[in-house]
């Protein structure tokens, strides 16, 4: 099969398996290069298999050596249609991380489950005993209650009233005039049981009853805050509620793990970059694009893996005292956020039109990302040849 990307709205539905290993192995790759982290050793990552997920899996094996279980929910090729992008990733991952001698295995279902939970019990007990850092890192826009069985769908709205601003349709290099709708009480409620931190608290409160949390264990969520520039659409919207539920769990666990382990639990708030979920987001890309080029030229963009290698090496594992924002959340975004850089963007976004996106915005980068993360524009991989879709996972 010649597999070449299909884009449909912010979604490709696509993904190549030697590109994805490509991308995999580059990031393996930076971390091999940035030395060794004296961290955990017996990791379980929750929603492994993309972005800052992912990330955290590459880091904590090969720079910290450690032995990973990752969760995730992706799709095997068919007939029809190539694997998704997770799936291909964590075939790359676990290839490469076993040819090094490190242990990896991986659980496919829905992690919202008891199933899954109690799968990944099964699997920790019998290889790792215990665990030492758990990522919760699941951006899935639906979940299915575990107790209840009811299904809740998140949206991305505005609160209290409709939002209109400009956004930017990536691949047509089109600016235009986007209007949302204010999201209902339901709406609101339902983001916050999808994308909030009632499941974190239970995958930590199941993996403490079955006693397989080791003393002194970590576990941080990923999140994001974001510029007023896009406060009506995230911080102040249907996803900002989710991510106070998600701040205020993090509190709560943090206060019962240092009881019961003298451990911790965080909320890292990360930088924008260019993930299946925040492509979704409007309003977004077209800060982002802004973004990219503003942080290249002062030479401090990140992608997700040297934002996880920073987030391991100078506050997860660092010997200083970690440094926390007065929420107590650890601040990634710190260089996003420098004053210098969001007056540029906010100089720069009235300015944006179709004609000038290319000169004022770094929008071919956000597409390079976009097609990364599915295997694509990745280097010295032939996307004419044929290659086949039917890749395995080993630990599966």
């Amino acid at each position: 099969m010649v597999i070449q990307p299909k884009i449909r709205g912010f979604i490709c539905t696509t993904a190549h398996p030697l590109g994805c290993h490509e991308v995999v192995k580059e990031q393996i790759d930076y971390v091999q290069s940035q030395g060794h982290i004296d961290g955990p050793k017996r990791v379980l990552v929750i929603g492994a298999s993309t972005g800052y997920g992912l990330a955290s899996r590459i880091v904590a094996t090969f720079a910290a050596q450690a032995k990973t279980v990752g969760v995730f929910f992706e799709r095997a090729a068919d007939e029809k249609r190539t694997a998704s992008a997770g799936w291909y990733n964590t075939a790359a991952f676990e290839t490469l991380a076993h040819q090094a001698g490190y242990y990896a295995k991986s659980i496919n279902g829905d992690a919202f489950s008891h199933e899954i939970k109690q799968r990944t019990a099964e699997l920790i007990r019998r290889d790792l005993q215990q665990v030492d850092l758990i990522v919760y890192s699941l951006a899935s826009p639906r979940r299915i209650h575990p107790d209840t069985g009811k299904i809740f769908s998140s949206v991305l709205k505005p609160i209290g009233r409709p939002y209109t601003s400009k956004t930017v349709d990536a691949f047509q290099r089109e600016v235009k005039e986007i209007s949302i709708a204010a999201a209902t009480e339901e709406e609101i409620a339902n983001t916050v049981a999808v994308m909030g931190g009632e499941d974190w608290e239970m995958w930590i409160r199941f993996l403490e009853k079955e006693n397989l949390l080791a003393k002194g264990v970590t576990t941080l969520a990923y999140s994001y805050i974001g510029p007023e520039l896009t406060y009506p659409v995230y911080k102040q919207g249907t996803i900002g509620k989710a991510k106070e539920h998600l701040l205020a769990t993090a509190h709560q666990l943090n206060q019962a793990l240092q009881s019961s382990h003298q451990g911790h639990a965080f909320v890292s708030v990360n930088k924008a970059l260019v993930t299946q979920a925040s492509a979704a987001i409007p309003v977004v890309p077209l800060y982002m694009s802004l973004l990219f080029k503003v942080m290249k030229e002062k030479g401090t963009h990140e992608g997700c893996i040297e934002q996880i290698y920073r987030l391991f090496k100078q506050f997860l594992y660092s010997s200083q005292p970690m440094p926390l924002d007065d929420q107590g959340q650890i601040r990634l975004d710190d260089w996003e956020m420098q004053a210098d850089v969001q007056q540029k963007i906010a100089e720069l976004w009235p300015q944006v039109v179709s004609e000038n996106i290319t000169q004022l915005t770094d929008i071919q980068g956000y597409c390079d990302d976009f097609y990364r993360l599915f295997g694509f524009h990745a280097s010295g991989v032939d996307y004419d040849a044929d290659v086949d879709p039917d890749v395995k996972i080993e630990s599966l």
